[in-house]
């Protein structure tokens, strides 16, 4: 019997170890994943800025892509007091010359990814230089507003057949008979 409840206690004890652990390696990934976050903000190549009306889930560190390809980072965002739009600035490869007329347009890696601008070059023979400002933009599109768009027009069209059927019903039973 006593030595059932050493081996009980031994087998609590390495389970309690093991447990503490796991817990610990979790703390230490969360624990790199913070700071290492925002900390990718590569200089190489020149800086173009652009302003957005939003810029839900864009941060610094962000990816700045052109055909899918990484081009670039996002340096730095601010507010524009005056116009109340999102500026952002962001480093572009110093082999890549855009044209005058590239477009920036902030998107998703997935429902659930990060946000990154996505580049669409035009065809103008004038390129963009180191500090120009990109006036074609389009911001970040909420998935949220999307949805409460989609439940309201859902809710709306429901609402207006029911009251369709009610009236419809409503005056075919009230109707008196030739």
């Amino acid at each position: 019997m006593a030595s059932a409840m050493a081996e009980k206690s031994r087998r609590s004890l390495a389970e309690l170890l093991t447990g503490t652990a796991v817990l610990v390696g979790l703390a230490g990934m969360l624990a790199a994943a913070v700071v290492g976050e925002g900390r990718k903000t590569d200089t190489v190549g020149y800086q173009l800025s652009a302003d957005f009306a939003h810029v839900d889930g864009l941060s610094v560190g962000s990816d700045v892509r052109l055909a899918g390809v990484t081009i670039g980072t996002v340096q730095s965002e601010s507010v524009n007091p005056q116009t109340f739009r999102a500026h952002v600035v962001f480093t572009v490869r110093p082999d890549i010359h855009l044209s005058a007329d590239t477009a920036a347009i902030i998107t998703s890696d997935s429902l659930l990814g990060g946000k990154y601008i996505a580049l669409s070059p035009g065809g103008d023979d004038k390129t963009l230089s180191a500090g120009a400002t990109i006036s074609q933009t389009q911001g970040s599109i909420s998935l949220e507003q999307l949805l409460s768009k989609f439940i309201f027009s859902v809710t709306d069209t429901l609402t207006r057949a029911n009251k369709d059927a009610a009236g419809a019903q409503g005056g075919a039973s009230g109707a008196p008979a030739p």
